[in-house]
């Protein structure tokens, strides 16, 4: 069979994952400022898109023309814009929809056309004393191009103004950074009527007064537009230039890359569309000029403050306390117990920064070692770190410089810790280190004891509330001597390790990963226990899936859980049809990276830091970490089959991709994730119950 029918191209298949997010903001059984927020992450989402994997398929579009050859890439660019325009047509109705629900809780956008005088005057004053001062128009010219003057991904209104039929054009940008995207007008009559005016429209109200006194005019009026540029970096191999100022050089190619996409209010004059393409060097012929509503940045849409009642979003979830951990003197006794498995943001991460802060003035603790991928602005970690050398102890840190879109964050905390006297490290140029490690070297008696922790995501406060990921926390020693051979390894790339327990990327995970799908195929020849369950970010990896389709054809039952990515295709005759495949989207953003295999009714079970994309098993330092313990590895088994039996947020990766959720027929009504914490929550009271 033909490559192409066997893999979905992989940019359609993250297209098809936002569109399941965009399903729940379309879903009325969630709350309704949570549908609000859901529209942001969808947007969010797609500026990311079309800053990385639009701007991948440009390249290779270009490249492709340029030396003559097919059209596969410019091809897929009109299959991406067929797709996203469909998206947009949805977006732009279910918009629509959620702002009919939330009039019904008497919260109402309007608009500046819409006021009444009593709301028009506070608006004004408004716009004086708060927003004024933080408008900073730019005036294109001959010498000054727009293309050179605005940043990515920023709402702006570009401004024609009118004097007899003779146009000048200005530009605006919204000023979210400074004042809140979203502003509840006072009460005029009713209290319980609440008003939300976005400052898109505070603006447009007060457009005259900006340029009254500078430019003459009849007319004045503003359309949103949005430009997303190329967020590839290139990085020159100068040997008197640090990673960081490469990085920091960089990161300035952003503000002036390629434009990969234009997104413009429909209503826009024909004139100032016009003047926004020559000014943006946009063709007529682009695919990524997109026409689209009247406002622009819907992430802001993210943080949409709740103005009504509390059921208006989600019922928290307050996070568990892990027992183990709470029952000994120090974090330090709890590991050394048992291994320690958490769930967040089910569990609190707190027990992973009380570790830290416990190690950083510790008398025992002599060394921490942690790498870096993405952390809180405003890290307690980074910050118990600095007070770990003020007591004496020795600290390294490996901070990955290329972490996309989070470079200047980390380019900034290198500098502060270099400057507090931990030692920083930038890895390997050629591998990015994405891995989730942490060690201790803790004096115990004569020894020195090494206390690890392994995850599948970012040593991050914020992202642990929100984001689903397992987290160990092992003194077991060849696990923890393996984990130091991975930090040795980064920072001496040149020397050859062995792992036997750990899969680190990009060492022995592909070979590894297919030893064991070779034999569970052994397996199920020999009519023998069989069987994978895997749950992963994208699946992507061209050998891996060719692997898994000769699993099925040998009769593996295979189960995957893909929360955005999927190459493969299941279902097809002869090919996939023991493989099935859902994906869950739901309050929390699934995560975690597991791996189950039946090994002959002996499981073995893996969490991990590496998605199955061939990035990640050969071009990035990942880690994948066996689970021994039986209670944690039942655990996670057990967390699995609930996720896989979901009847309310799963929905089914078929041939076509079509998202439909998974049939409930008879079967309860299961929601995986409050089913997840309800587990846990019962996990941890037996815990009390049997260690009082």
């Amino acid at each position: 069979m033909a490559k192409e029918k066997i893999l979905f191209e992989k940019e359609l298949s993250w297209l098809s994952f936002n569109e399941r997010v965009l399903q729940e903001a379309a879903d009325k059984s969630v709350p309704v400022v949570e549908r609000v927020r859901f529209l942001g992450i969808f947007s969010n989402n797609l500026d990311e898109f079309f800053r990385v994997r639009v701007a991948d398929v440009r390249r290779r579009s270009i490249i492709e023309k340029e030396h003559g050859s097919e059209t596969h890439a410019a091809q897929l660019l009109v299959d991406i814009q067929q797709k996203v325009l469909e998206l947009q047509t949805q977006f732009d109705l279910i918009y629509k929809d959620v702002t009919k629900a939330l009039a019904k809780h008497k919260i109402f956008f309007v608009d500046h056309t819409k006021l009444s005088k009593f709301h028009e005057n506070w608006l004004t004053d408004f716009f004086q004393q708060e927003v004024l001062r933080h408008i900073r128009p730019i005036i294109p010219s001959k010498t000054r191009k727009l293309i050179e003057l605005i940043d990515d991904n920023t709402t702006y209104l570009a401004v024609q103004i009118s004097k007899s039929e003779e146009y000048e054009y200005a530009i605006i940008d919204v000023p979210t950074d400074e004042v809140s995207r979203f502003v509840l007008l006072p009460p005029e009559k009713s209290k319980v009527k609440k008003e939300v005016i976005l400052l898109d429209d505070i603006i447009q109200h007060n457009l005259e007064s900006i340029f009254r006194g500078f430019f003459e005019f009849d007319s004045i009026c503003a359309y949103s537009f949005k430009l997303t540029r190329d967020a590839e970096y290139y990085i020159e191999d100068e040997i008197d230039q640090s990673l960081v100022e490469q990085m920091s050089e960089s990161l300035k190619q952003r503000f002036s890359s390629d434009p990969t996409r234009v997104v413009y209010d429909r209503d826009m004059p024909s004139g100032m569309l016009k003047f926004l393409k020559k000014q943006l060097l946009i063709s007529d012929t682009n695919e990524g000029l997109l026409p689209g509503g009247r406002y622009r940045n819907f992430k802001d849409f993210i943080g949409y403050p709740n103005f009504g009642r509390k059921y208006l979003e989600n019922t928290a979830l307050p996070a568990l306390t892990n027992q183990q951990f709470a029952s000994f003197d120090s974090a330090f006794d709890a590991i050394r117990h048992k291994d320690i498995l958490l769930y967040y943001p089910y569990h609190k991460f707190d027990h992973f920064t009380e570790l830290v802060r416990q190690a950083a003035f510790d008398p025992a603790v002599s060394h921490i070692k942690l790498n870096i991928y993405r952390v809180a602005k405003n890290s307690r970690i980074i910050h118990s770190l600095m007070d770990a050398v003020k007591n004496g102890k020795k600290v390294s840190v490996v901070v990955e410089l290329k972490a996309r879109f989070d470079e200047e964050n980390n380019i900034e905390w290198s500098r502060v810790m270099t400057d507090a006297g931990i030692k920083v490290q930038f890895g390997i140029p050629t591998l990015k280190i994405h891995s989730k490690l942490c060690l201790i070297h803790r004096r115990e008696g004569d020894d020195v004891v090494r206390y690890a922790h392994l995850g599948t995501g970012n040593f991050h406060e914020k992202t642990a509330k929100i984001y689903t990921d397992f987290s160990l926390f092992t003194c077991h020693k060849e696990i923890t001597r393996e984990v130091e051979n991975v930090f040795d390894f980064i920072e001496h790339s040149y020397k050859r390790f062995k792992f036997y327990h750990l899969m680190v990327s990009p060492i022995n995970t592909r070979i590894t990963i297919t030893q064991m799908i070779d034999q569970e195929i052994s397996n199920a020849r020999a009519q023998k226990p069989c069987g994978i369950s895997v749950k992963i970010n994208n699946l992507v990896d061209e050998p891996i899936i060719q692997k898994l389709y000769e699993a099925s054809q040998a009769g593996v039952k295979i189960r995957l859980i893909i929360r955005g990515m999927c190459s493969l295709v299941p279902g097809l005759k002869g090919i996939s049809e023991n493989i099935q495949v859902i994906s869950i989207v739901d309050r929390f953003l699934e995560h975690p990276r597991v791996m189950i295999f039946e090994n002959n009714g002996d499981k073995k079970v893996f969490i991990s830091s590496a998605d199955w994309m061939t990035r990640n098993i050969e071009h990035r330092i990942e880690v994948s970490c066996p689970i021994y313990e039986t209670s944690l590895k039942q655990r996670i088994i057990d967390i699995f089959e609930l996720q896989f039996k979901d009847t309310t947020k799963a929905r089914i990766i078929d041939t076509e991709q079509k998202n439909k959720y998974v049939p409930r027929g008879n079967r309860k009504k299961l929601r995986s994730q409050i089913e997840t914490y309800n587990y846990l929550k019962n996990v941890e009271q037996n815990y009390s119950t049997e260690n009082p």
